[in-house]
């Protein structure tokens, strides 16, 4: 099969480029085109630390102060003051990663953008789907909240319950997203005022109520101390149940970062909302609890007052105000309107801001980037996020679904964490930090075991919500393979040539072009894929000056696609897949391929790899790096792998295998002794599990002992005794790409030196999980329904018959 790809070429009048690098080093090519400038001009830096402050506490009190107490209390008694400071706690660890991330990339996007720096692909793309889609649950359910505490006040004075036969709370809830929508869209000048509103509104009332029951402890229930007695009615699993229910309150952190590239100052006012947020959020919880707890007198109410609220639920704290204050359940009941009108205003806003992200990245069509040129706003993503949130308000059961965010928050929070320790590890040294996570990178471990260990709790308690979310995490899944993924590559490093074979097979290998050394890596690549019955692609990439648009790059393909040419006739060289692409980042172009193709393992010359620790952190490949010495050809008969104790040394073993099976080679494995005799042993009980996995005899293991407190010298003195392939692991990447062992090893070996990487990630690919999945979705009833009914409206003869459709590859 042979394809030449042909880039869409546009034509640009009236513009001057400029070139930088944004924070991660990446290349940027600015482009000021007079056309395009009004619909893609800046966000402006416009909110304050108060405004940001302010949308936090917004999100994080929402309606939840108000209609969530009582089902917490319920679960939790009056432990529920400890559950709120737990919570507080558990999320101040993530905190941390928020804060140093967002004060140092400022952007719109938050968690989304850091997931796309720091993980292979796609967590990208699913973290921001898993993003978008909870932020628009929040809102949709705090305008469905505002529909019926305002519906309720217009019934009790006399309008009618229904319209036109809908609802008069879905006739409010669907306004007031209308109404939202038309503000964030106006400007986030006008949401941030209007914002700053709402939520003092609410503090106050917060504060009326916290004032009225310190009063009635101080002055009218003076055995108030007796309401705490049973303080852990329902034991550690109610406790726990409560920290689950009351969680969804504590992600505010996650909305302020999402407005990062509209934050005066974001380096020093970014880290501080989001620990003022946390703090004062935690604070009032606390406080609330405890003086409606301590405030109520229990004789007045026949039982205990946690029994009291925890029966009544979601207007528990309603019905507890009437002993506290005169007209208290009326306060509470504007409270938690006032609240739900202000956590809509904030996931409006958040909930466009990620998708406006994921436009700019190509994770969504690019007309989500679009800013409006008076307004300065992602209008699209806004307008875009607001009907979405609509029909959910109207039509989607979303007390059910809603359960679903908390499980899905927790998924993207692991996800930021893990991405904060990658992206210290591969940017730091370039990052301008506003602030730093102290006792790095334990901070966010201990976030990701918090967040990880309540997601497995709410698997316990209600596997409905982990259900469904993993449903809508596969939707998105199938939406990035079918179409997002081809859109992101096609942009950032388009396919200009795909020459090879018809027939895929399942295990691949990609070779990366070095003119000095393809031959020889070639060489390599087919003794490996002659014992895995596997393919070999050959890839180059035209780096195009960042100057020039890569849609004007097809001149730089063309003497790449004339070495391919000379290549080909060469013996041996003619069953393989040729690729050619254009980029402005090499790094980016194989690890778009290493994707688009499915590849199992990557072949390149040491001297492209050695640097390359974003290559090497987020390949979801096994890696060969190959450092050839003169005496190539003479060296593939023997092979020794040095050997370690970590899983790349495994992979070491299995090319070492390969050799012997096809070229012939002799093996032996050395190992420095440098642990304790019983870690030692356990070593050489691994390495002969290796060899009895793969059928491999009389093979010898020797022990190299150190002569000096440098154990690298002595096994340099076993390595260079004789030509022979030298195979070792790539170490401990913490702190670099290689270790620096592994680095001392291939400088000074006299012979050829293969560094391999066991990425954990070669064997699993999409294409196993299409291929296991097809044929089950082939015989739903439902989609052969749909099939059979799609193809009467499409322009052909006839329809296929059952025999075509069921015997047909998908």
């Amino acid at each position: 099969m042979s394809r030449i790809l042909d880039i869409p070429k546009k034509i640009i009048t009236n513009q001057t480029r400029s070139t930088s690098r944004d924070l991660f080093d990446h290349p940027v090519l600015t482009v000021d085109i007079s056309m395009e400038h009004d619909s893609h001009a800046g966000l402006v830096r416009s909110l304050s630390l108060l405004d940001i402050t302010m949308i936090g506490i917004a999100a994080m009190i929402g309606g939840a102060i108000f209609n969530l107490v009582g089902p917490a209390m319920h679960e939790g008694g009056p432990s529920l003051l400890i559950v709120f400071l737990a919570s507080g706690v558990i999320s101040f660890f993530t905190a941390l990663t928020y804060a140093e991330l967002g004060s140092a990339f400022p952007e719109a996007g938050g968690g989304y953008r850091w997931v796309k720096e720091g993980l292979p692909r796609p967590n990208a793309f699913i973290s921001g789907w898993i993003a978008w889609f909870a932020h628009m649950i929040a809102g949709s359910l705090y305008a469905v909240s505002i529909g019926d505490f305002f519906g309720s006040i217009l019934t009790s004075v006399g309008f009618a319950a229904q319209y036109g036969g809908i609802p008069l709370e879905k006739i409010i809830a669907i306004l007031s997203i209308i109404l939202f929508t038309y503000v964030n869209y106006r400007g986030v000048s006008l949401t941030g005022k209007i914002g700053n509103g709402l939520t003092f509104m609410q503090i106050i009332i917060i504060i009326v109520l916290i004032t009225s029951g310190i009063y009635a402890m101080s002055f009218v229930n003076h055995d108030w101390a007796v309401n705490f007695q049973h303080f852990v009615p329902n034991g550690a699993t109610g406790f726990i149940l409560a920290m689950g229910i009351t969680f969804i309150a504590f992600e505010g952190y996650e909305i302020i970062v999402q407005a990062g590239e509209e934050v005066k100052n974001p380096k020093k006012n970014i880290p501080k909302a989001i620990f003022l947020t946390l703090g004062i959020v935690t604070v009032l919880y606390i406080v609330f609890t405890f003086v409606f707890l301590g405030g109520i007198d229990s004789t007045k109410i026949g039982k205990e007052v946690w029994q009291f609220i925890g029966d009544n639920k979601d207007v528990g704290i309603a019905k507890a105000a009437e002993y506290l204050i005169p007209y208290g359940t009326t306060l509470v009941f504007v409270g938690g309107l006032v609240s739900s009108i202000a956590a809509l205003s904030a996931t409006t806003f958040s909930s466009s801001r990620v998708s406006f992200a994921m436009g700019r990245q190509y994770n969504l069509p690019y007309i989500f980037s679009s800013i409006h040129s008076k307004y300065h706003t992602p209008h699209f993503a806004i307008i875009a996020s607001g009907f979405i949130m609509l029909i959910m308000a109207s039509w989607l059961p979303l007390e059910q679904i809603a359960l679903v965010a908390g499980v899905m928050f927790l998924f993207l929070f692991t996800q930021v964490n893990w991405a904060g320790i990658n992206i210290r590890r591969l940017y730091g040294h370039k990052l301008d930090y506003g602030f730093k996570i102290p006792l790095f990178p334990l901070m966010p471990i201990i976030g990701i075991i918090c967040k990880a260990g309540l997601a497995i709790f709410l698997l316990i308690y209600n596997p409905l919500s982990w259900v469904i979310a993993i449903i809508w995490i596969l939707i998105g899944f199938s939406v990035y393979k079918l179409y997002i993924s081809k859109k992101e590559i096609e942009h950032y490093a388009p396919l200009v040539a795909n020459i090879g074979p018809a027939e895929r097979k399942s295990y691949r290998i990609m070779v990366v072009f070095n003119k000095k050394t393809i031959e020889k890596l070639v060489t390599i690549a087919s003794a490996i894929a002659k014992d895995k019955d596997g393919e070999i692609s050959l890839l180059n990439v035209a780096t195009i000056p960042l100057q020039i648009p890569l849609s004007m790059g097809h001149r730089f393909a063309e003497p790449i696609m004339k070495t391919f040419e000379d290549l080909k006739n060469k013996p041996g060289f003619s069953d393989h897949r040729y690729l050619v692409r254009l980029s402005h980042d090499n790094t980016e172009a194989i690890l778009a391929t290493t994707e688009e193709q499915g590849i199992n393992l990557l072949i390149m010359d040491f001297f492209d790899l050695k640097n390359n620790r974003k290559l090497l952190s987020l390949a979801t490949c096994d890696i060969l790096g190959v450092n050839i010495k003169k005496e190539f050809e003479k060296e593939m008969d023997h092979v020794v792998v040095s050997y370690d104790k970590g899983r790349h040394s495994d992979l070491g073993i299995e090319i070492a295998h390969a050799f012997s099976k096809t070229v012939g080679s002799k093996i032996r494995i050395i190992r420095g002794v440098v642990e304790s005799p019983e870690e030692e042993r356990d070593i050489l009980s691994r390495i002969n599990e290796k060899m009895f996995d793969l059928d491999l005899r009389k093979v010898p293991v020797e022990r190299v002992y150190p002569t000096s407190s440098e154990i690298i010298k002595d096994i340099l003195e076993n390595l260079n005794r004789d030509p022979e392939i030298v195979i070792v692991g790539a170490g401990n990447q913490s702190e670099q790409a290689f270790s620096p062992r592994t680095m001392e090893l291939v400088e000074k070996s006299k012979y050829s030196v293969f560094v391999v990487r066991d990425s954990r990630f070669a064997s699993i690919k999409a294409r196993y999980f299409w291929q296991m999945i097809a044929p089950r979705l082939k015989e739903n009833r439902v989609i052969y329904k749909i099939y059979r009914s799609l193809y009467r409206f499409m322009p052909v003869r006839k329809i296929p018959t059952d025999e075509e459709y069921f015997g047909s590859k998908m």
